[in-house]
């Protein structure tokens, strides 16, 4: 006498896990490839267009390039040279300013953020104003300022004469104290609303019964802000830190158009000096050294921001 069951399908307990591991395991792997199927295009572009670069531009450094003949290998040579460069280190140091620049930008913001997240009257007004600035192109912010510095008909000049505190213009971009720190100035404007939207977001995110939880418990405004506030808004601190460095590393627009780095290298960062490396001294290789340097001390960097923020900043919870 024949079973009326299906083979596949056995009243026994156990004989009926293996079809269905083996039917899971056949829509896993579909998902997969699925998965694999959307994610190869964006994966390719993203080869070709930054891994390759990379490992090109680390290879390019340990060699002395030549665009017509053949490429020696020198080792560390370039690295060497930088120990004995005073450019590099003049605009290393001014770079590691202009990213010292980005936590007076950030508290900045967030003053302004605390400002407008309360209920008061045109607080979506003061929101565009702030804003406003940071979708402007770099290089009309760069003109704009430099107007503003000139030493015969700029603003800054105009005011500070008019109000006595100076007798003659003062020649902001043309000196050697003063070109770096009216750049960072520029800076801090530009990116100040982006900042803003940043953090802004970050406070509309924490719930308000927290608050009001403290506040039933006798908790002031400044044990609020520093219990509640800042600990809940350390991953949105953590990405506009990351975004000025980020800054700090490809602020090439505003600093050539208003100085292009000078007097005398005075404002000189590591990009533009790359930039000159290449394609005025026509020195690729020297131009690869100086990037891959960069590239090691913005993840350094942002590894140090990132553990000074708790080291788990941008982390998903699970569970």
């Amino acid at each position: 006498m024949t079973s009326s069951f299906p083979r596949n399908t056995l009243t026994g307990a156990g004989s009926t896990v293996p079809v269905r591991r083996g039917a899971a395991g056949s829509k896993q792997r579909r998902e997969l490839t699925l998965i694999w199927a959307f994610l190869l295009p964006s994966l390719l572009v993203f080869f070709l267009y930054r891994i390759l670069p990379l490992a090109w531009n680390v290879i390019l450094s340990f060699q002395q390039f030549s665009l017509f003949g053949e490429s020696k290998w020198i080792g560390f040579v370039h690295y060497r040279d930088m120990l004995e460069d005073e450019v590099f280190w003049t605009s290393l140091w001014n770079t590691l300013i202009y990213i010292a620049s980005a936590p007076i930008g950030i508290l900045l913001a967030l003053a302004i953020s605390l400002m407008v997240n309360i209920e008061i009257r045109g607080r979506n007004l003061y929101r565009t104003i702030v804003f406003l600035s940071y979708p402007l192109m770099t290089v009309a912010v760069g003109i704009i300022w430099r107007w503003m510095y000139d030493e015969k008909v700029g603003l800054f000049n105009f005011i500070l004469r008019y109000l006595g505190v100076i007798d003659k213009p003062l020649p902001f971009l043309q000196s050697f104290e003063w070109a770096l720190p009216s750049i960072l100035l520029a800076n801090v404007w530009q990116i100040l609303g982006f900042y803003m939207i940043i953090l802004l977001a970050g406070l509309q995110a924490i719930p308000q019964n927290l608050y009001e939880a403290a506040s039933i418990d006798g908790a002031s405004p400044r044990q609020q802000f520093i219990r509640i506030t800042l600990p809940l808004l350390r991953p949105s601190i953590f990405l506009a830190f990351v975004i000025g460095i980020m800054t700090s590393f490809t602020s090439f627009d505003l600093v050539y158009v208003m100085t292009q780095g000078g007097p005398s290298h005075s404002s000189e960062l590591l990009v533009t000096y790359i930039y000159k490396a290449a394609f005025e001294l026509s020195r690729i290789d020297y131009a690869a050294a100086l990037t891959v340097v960069q590239f090691v001390l913005l993840v350094v960097l942002t590894w140090v921001g990132n553990r000074l923020s708790g080291g788990d900043a941008g982390a998903r919870e699970t569970g």
